[in-house]
């Protein structure tokens, strides 16, 4: 008889992200709230922020891309959820550990950038909305953001020269697997600019395996 793996109390199983995608899309209108694979790529740029971003600050942009007004009080069983994955990323990012994210595998024909897109999209909104990061000093920052804005047209990356020149000197990614990958690299690399560990505190490097996202919404 097989043992079921350990799986942390935090981490959201597939019932739990299709359970929290009816949520999001029941929230009434005209909220236009986030997918999951966009909000895990927000919740990964607020957690990158040099000072905590309480609650109240990074859950309107999850319920509406648009600012508008929010609802004053949020199901509990949404917030639940919402808590739970930005803890289990909280915690692979403070310790610089592979986490998975959220993405939508697309047919066949898709190419890696069009996949990671809503994830990228994601984490673009929590910088426009929690900007801190961005006004760390540049230099260190470009490595990273350019492996995260190589999948964004070069149009919606305005009066960033610097970042496009860097972006130029890179490769696509081969396939999805890579671009995952360095989707996960570049977020473990701002938090060595934004949330530096003391020496001694670092982890050992490893491997770990890596899951797919949710299926694609129908």
């Amino acid at each position: 008889m097989s043992t079921a793996p350990h799986r942390a109390p935090e981490t959201l199983t597939e019932d739990d992200l299709e359970r929290l995608q009816a949520l999001l899309d029941a929230l009434p209108a005209p909220l236009e709230p986030l997918d999951v694979s966009m909000l895990d790529g927000y919740l990964c740029g607020v957690l990158l922020q040099p000072e905590a971003v309480p609650l109240a600050a990074w859950l309107p942009p999850i319920l509406d891309s648009e600012g508008r007004p929010t609802p004053a009080r949020v199901g509990d069983e949404l917030l639940a959820l919402l808590r739970r994955r930005h803890k289990e990323l909280n915690v692979a990012i403070a310790g610089r550990q592979w986490f998975d994210p959220w993405i939508f595998e697309l047919d066949d024909d898709a190419d890696p950038s069009e996949t990671v897109l809503p994830w990228v999209a994601g984490f673009a909104h929590a910088l426009d909305a929690h900007p801190a990061l961005m006004r760390l000093p540049e230099e260190p920052l470009l490595e990273p953001l350019a492996a995260i804005y190589l999948h964004l047209d070069p149009d919606d990356l305005e009066d960033a020269d610097a970042l496009l020149e860097e972006i130029d000197s890179l490769e696509p990614p081969a396939d999805l697997e890579e671009a995952v990958e360095g989707l996960v690299s570049a977020v473990l690399m701002l938090a060595d600019v934004s949330r530096p560990l003391k020496a001694a505190s670092r982890p050992a490097p490893h491997g770990a395996q890596r899951r797919r996202g949710p299926p694609p919404r129908r």
